[in-house]
């Protein structure tokens, strides 16, 4: 320790750079934990951006989902009401431009649709889902206007009694009150009168032949007879 004080007492004059080197080293250490406080901060600020943008993402696409759900329950309002085809036959009429451009969007944007909302991963994407969604609501908006405003016009007259024959035939498939060999001949005379007026989807005929089914199992329910 005394040889120590003795190189500094004689070099006392090394004590001014090795403090102004001190110094230095000093701020280069403070600087250098500076940057990678910076960096660590910068990095956390990026994750959290590319978290909030994923979280965004997909509340987007289950918004888009959502809205494409509510376009085919109103299309299957439709599909699984014949009644509702009859007033309305535009709305299965593939001779109707606007019907086409409604079936060719729902068909765009039932291929897009993803499994999830963490299945469209990038902005093309979501972009085009978005845009084939939309598409398919307008075209549906456009398609159900039409055929509201037009009803059976486009029929002539012996055509619409055939209708409402068979308005009245289906009603009497659907009675449980009719017994079952009156409800099944009501049903295939109620065929017989839309063939070749209104084209019927499968899932329309598989409804109501289902529930047709259903009802001749059944039998009339008919009140007993008071003794």
């Amino acid at each position: 320790m005394d040889s120590l004080f003795n190189l500094i007492g004689h070099n006392w004059w090394m004590v001014f750079p090795l403090s102004a080197l001190l110094a230095h080293w000093g701020r280069s250490l403070g600087k250098a934990s500076e940057r990678r406080h910076r960096r660590k901060v910068e990095l956390y600020r990026l994750r959290n951006r590319q978290a909030e943008a994923e979280t965004a993402g997909r509340n987007e696409v289950q918004a888009l989902v959502d809205d494409h759900d509510a376009v085919n329950r109103r299309w299957l309002d439709y599909e699984l009401d014949v009644g509702k085809l009859i007033d309305f036959p535009m709305m299965t009429d593939v001779r109707e431009p606007l019907t086409v451009a409604f079936l060719r969007a729902k068909r765009e944007a039932d291929g897009l649709r993803p499994e999830g909302p963490g299945r469209i991963t990038t902005a093309a994407g979501l972009a085009e889902y978005r845009a084939a969604v939309r598409d398919f609501e307008v075209a549906f908006d456009v398609a159900e206007r039409e055929a509201r405003r037009m009803k059976d016009s486009n029929f002539t007259g012996p055509e619409r009694e055939r209708l409402a024959t068979a308005r009245m035939l289906l009603r009497i498939a659907s009675d449980a009150a009719a017994t079952p060999a009156e409800r099944q001949t009501a049903y295939k005379r109620a065929r017989r009168e839309l063939d070749g007026l209104i084209v019927l989807p499968e899932a329309t005929l598989a409804s109501l032949e289902e529930k047709i089914a259903g009802m001749l199992d059944a039998g009339p329910t008919r009140s007993r007879p008071p003794f």
